[in-house]
């Protein structure tokens, strides 16, 4: 049986690993915000309007420090440049209409690429933009939340570190569960295996150079129809 044979799971069920990371990592950038100063309802609208994940952390010190918009501008471009990879790999998956493809482009995040690649090829495009729109609720009801209890009250975050390795566990066995060929995740472990032994503070850039590398030099196979 083919898998399109199959019930395709609800847009809550495909999203709920995320929201698990999300929520409580937008409470974090959240929380620090306020507490570095800002105001609780622009913290709502960083969320918003940039969804930047790690650069919206990375622009607290900068704000604090009074650093201009084009440069937290241009470090945020840099930081998230991967996504432009991400969106050309989806390219010939994006909604016909140019009001969801526009969305699905600005809110396509790390977490969101790996659910709708953990997806069959036939049912990414209807689901796209809904994948993502959720996606960015569950970041933007973590920052409310914590930007309120910044607001109030003085709490501890300890532990909450470990969320967002948490979730891209999680997002990886569904990677790993969605799809017959396991080599890109052997790949990978490999390549950060070989990046930690070479230069463990930059074990992540090389593990990404790496995998590129061997994903450029794998040869290409022949896509199997499903019966």
């Amino acid at each position: 049986m083919s898998r399109s044979a199959h019930a395709r799971p609800s847009i809550a069920s495909l999203t709920a690993p995320v929201a698990m990371g999300y929520i409580p990592l937008g409470a974090v950038f959240g929380f620090l915000f306020v507490q570095a100063g800002g105001a609780a309802w622009l913290a709502i609208l960083s969320s918003l309007l940039v969804y930047a994940g790690a650069a919206q952390f990375m622009m607290i010190p900068m704000l604090a420090a009074g650093a201009s918009v084009g440069t937290i501008a241009l470090a945020t471009f840099v930081l998230n440049l991967r996504h432009a990879f991400y969106g050309l790999s989806l390219l010939n998956s994006m909604p016909a209409a140019r009001g969801p493809r526009w969305y699905a482009v600005f809110g396509l995040t790390d977490e969101t690429y790996s659910v709708l690649t953990a997806l069959p090829p036939d049912t990414v495009a209807g689901r796209m933009a809904l994948v993502t729109a959720l996606n960015q609720g569950w970041w933007v009801l973590g920052t409310a939340l914590g930007a309120l209890a910044g607001a109030q009250a003085q709490i501890t975050l300890a532990g909450l570190d470990f969320v967002l390795a948490a979730l891209f566990a999680v997002l990886a066995v569904e990677q790993w569960r969605a799809r017959a060929d396991t080599v890109p995740i052997w790949l990978a472990l490999a390549a950060y295996a070989v990046g930690y032994a070479i230069a463990p503070a930059q074990a992540l850039a090389l593990a990404i150079a790496l995998s590129l590398l061997a994903c450029a030099l794998r040869p290409k196979r022949a896509r199997k129809e499903a019966p």
